[in-house]
């Protein structure tokens, strides 16, 4: 068998019962490969559930809030590709009438919709000759063909995408993108390979010149940079809190927080409550007892970011103004750096 018919052969007796491999909805299969965009299977599924239950139709998520749609998308990160789904959603709903585009090209047009995503529903809902790459599909072709050519460069990226293109069962295409991703995600994985039991073990090359953990060659990432964040969690005589949504561009975008103080090295925290630095009216803090809730900076880490937190505890005897009761403010979407902080203050202090 060719090695297109192999990986399919393979995907038929292997392949995983998911919610989304029981339809060719392209809503479907949109909701769960933006969702499935670098998070792991066992991660996205509760939430491909959720979005499912809560916007069964594309109208449905197009006629929701933007905060309704963070709120659900929360904990997943990456937030951009939250208001992304929300945005091509109206796009779908109101200006193609709810019908999705059913080519490469115009899927691509989708907010939020890059090639690996215009391919993967192309291919899965209307069989079309696109070929997907993303992180297990790129690891099978390079150890399957022995290429050791960075896949996160532009020139890996040109030679595995024209590979895939030529591997691609133009008959099969569905079957075949899914049968690809599956086999990086269950057979070919990143460490623990198990190669004795591999279909393609006989004409692999990283296997037959023992190259298998060297494959595929990755550069160097971006060091991360230390950023430090100072949340003040003011609370008052009546249990409310000040909790503001998140102004400006950024990766938070439209989400809520504490007020906030950013930081590329550590303050002290004394000075800071002392000072306009805050952003907040200063009378806030006189006669205020206040405790860091940590005993440490609670680290974060993103990307191209390590967050390095503090939750500072402010019992002020003022009362807020524009201020929300503390034990409401779960209904609005927040990272899961405050999410985490918020649950964990609520049982211990209230």
């Amino acid at each position: 068998m060719s090695f297109s018919q192999e990986i399919i052969h393979w995907y038929h007796a292997n392949k995983r019962s998911l919610p989304w491999r029981e339809t060719k909805d392209p809503y479907c299969i949109w909701l769960s490969e933006i969702i499935l965009q670098q998070t792991r299977v066992a991660q996205g599924t509760p939430y491909y559930l959720k979005f499912i239950d809560t916007f069964p139709t594309v109208f449905d998520l197009a006629k929701a809030s933007e905060e309704a749609v963070l709120k659900l998308w929360q904990g997943l990160g990456y937030y951009s590709r939250a208001r992304n789904l929300h945005a091509a959603a109206k796009y779908v709903a109101y200006e193609l009438n709810g019908v999705f585009p059913s080519t490469y090209k115009e899927l691509l047009a989708l907010k939020g919709v890059g090639d690996y995503t215009a391919s993967a529903i192309a291919s899965i809902c209307f069989n079309a000759p696109e070929a997907v790459l993303d992180g297990n599909v790129y690891r099978v072709l390079s150890r399957y063909f022995g290429i050791d050519v960075p896949v996160n460069t532009i020139e890996g990226a040109r030679l595995f995408k024209a590979i895939a293109l030529d591997q691609l069962d133009e008959f099969n295409s569905s079957d075949y993108n899914q049968g690809i991703m599956e086999f990086g995600a269950l057979q070919c994985t990143p460490k623990l390979t198990n190669c004795t039991s591999c279909p393609l073990l006989q004409t692999c090359v990283a296997y037959q010149t023992q190259k298998v953990s060297l494959l595929p060659v990755k550069l160097p990432k971006q060091k991360a940079i230390k950023v430090y964040h100072y949340y003040f969690v003011l609370v008052d005589p009546s249990g409310n809190t000040i909790y503001e949504k998140r102004a400006g561009r950024g990766i938070w975008e439209g989400l809520y927080q504490f007020p906030l103080k950013t930081s590329s090295s550590p303050i002290e925290i004394e000075g800071l409550l002392a000072s306009s630095e805050t952003g907040l009216d200063i009378s806030l803090f006189e006669n205020a007892k206040h405790f860091v809730f940590h005993d440490s900076f609670v680290v974060h880490k993103l990307t191209h970011r390590h967050i390095y937190a503090t939750f500072i505890v402010v019992e002020t005897s003022v009362t807020l103004k524009n201020s929300v009761p503390f034990m409401s403010i779960d209904e609005f979407p927040t990272a899961v750096l405050i999410s985490d902080f918020i649950n964990a203050f609520k049982n211990s202090y209230f």
